[in-house]
């Protein structure tokens, strides 16, 4: 139910949960009053329900368990690569940066970018990975030199196989131009990245 109702933009009434659902409106209405009662969901005076403010702190929540979780594969990853690396969220329509390790000897203006930066989505190596994130049994790296929020070279895998999550890991280099054994190496790295956190996350 709560699901449907992340996809409503304009919520939806008791009969049109229980069509989507396949469910009477009487169990509607009871799931619908236990819910209100923790502020997961809002019923207005149109009759439409509504997400609730109380998804806030469990979004908030589960924005904490993810970092806690990624921050030492985020930490390799940076390691390895010497460069930034990050941790980014589909929000909707946007794509939200969760985590960042800075590379200590990276000086690269990629560093801007910060947790809880939000951007809407876009054509880049970030948005193909999060693209990935449902259609694929594996991760697969992409590589984007013109990422509009960065400004450099991209690369990103997406988390696969996590259930209601749609992310992925990469990092970011300021050099714009790599040769095919360092792309290759990147590349591996990330994918690599990519399933240790899945696994960290399943």
């Amino acid at each position: 139910m709560l699901e449907v109702l992340s996809q409503a933009e304009d919520g939806r009434t008791v009969t049109e949960i229980a069509h989507d659902l396949g469910i009477s409106r009487t169990v509607v209405y009871r799931l619908l009053a236990t819910l209100e009662q923790h502020a997961l969901v809002r019923r207005g005076s149109d009759g439409r329900t509504r997400p609730g403010m109380a998804l806030l702190g469990l979004a908030r929540t589960v924005q904490s368990d993810l970092r806690d979780t990624t921050m030492p594969l985020l930490r390799k990853l940076s390691d390895g690569a010497a460069a930034t690396s990050h941790l980014w969220l589909l929000d909707g329509s946007d794509i939200v940066t969760i985590a960042t390790v800075f590379h200590a000897g990276s000086t690269d203006a990629a560093q801007l970018q910060r947790v809880g930066n939000r951007r809407p989505r876009a054509v880049s190596a970030i948005d193909q990975a999060i693209a990935d994130t449902h259609v694929m049994a594996t991760p697969r790296w992409h590589i984007g030199h013109d990422d509009p929020a960065f400004g450099a070279t991209t690369f990103a895998a997406g988390l696969v196989s996590v259930a209601g999550l749609s992310a992925a890991v990469g990092i970011v280099r300021g050099a714009p131009e790599l040769s095919a054994k360092e792309t290759a190496f990147l590349g591996d790295l990330v994918t690599r990245a990519a399933s240790e956190v899945s696994r960290a996350l399943r």
